[in-house]
């Protein structure tokens, strides 16, 4: 069995790191999105939108674009957590969420278990 010489072996862990960099970069949660949170007591739906600009991530989630929940968004990898900040008199139907990104769809869990997320990523025309 050959040995890779110092050049190659350098040119190949190059790659894989930049390969791997733009997988880490290739997640983006701009758009807005169709909601579903499901728990023991059954399923809401709502609407969400977010902006990124690298790892930061802007939003608003809620029951609608007219009545949004103020929100803080943390996006690590492929992972987004969602905090919700309810304003007095309003309840919310979590207070925290972790969901995973995959393309055009996020899923993750509510406050620990208590119930499930799903984020559909929606068309303009969706949007009415």
């Amino acid at each position: 069995m050959q040995r890779l010489g110092p050049r190659i072996a350098g040119a190949l862990l190059g790659l894989l790191l930049a390969l791997s960099a733009a997988s880490a970069r290739a997640v983006d949660v701009t758009g807005h999105w169709r909601v579903t949170i499901t728990t023991p007591d059954g399923s809401i739906t709502g609407e969400a939108a977010f902006q990124q600009r690298g790892h930061s991530v802007t939003g608003w989630l809620g029951p609608s674009a007219a009545d949004p929940i103020p929100i803080t968004l943390v996006l690590k990898g492929n992972k987004l957590t969602i905090k919700t900040h309810p304003q007095p008199g309003r309840t919310v139907a979590f207070d925290t969420c972790q969901v995973t990104v995959n393309g055009d769809k996020m899923t993750g869990t509510i406050d620990a278990g208590k119930g499930t997320i799903e984020l559909v990523k929606s068309k303009p025309a969706d949007r009415r």
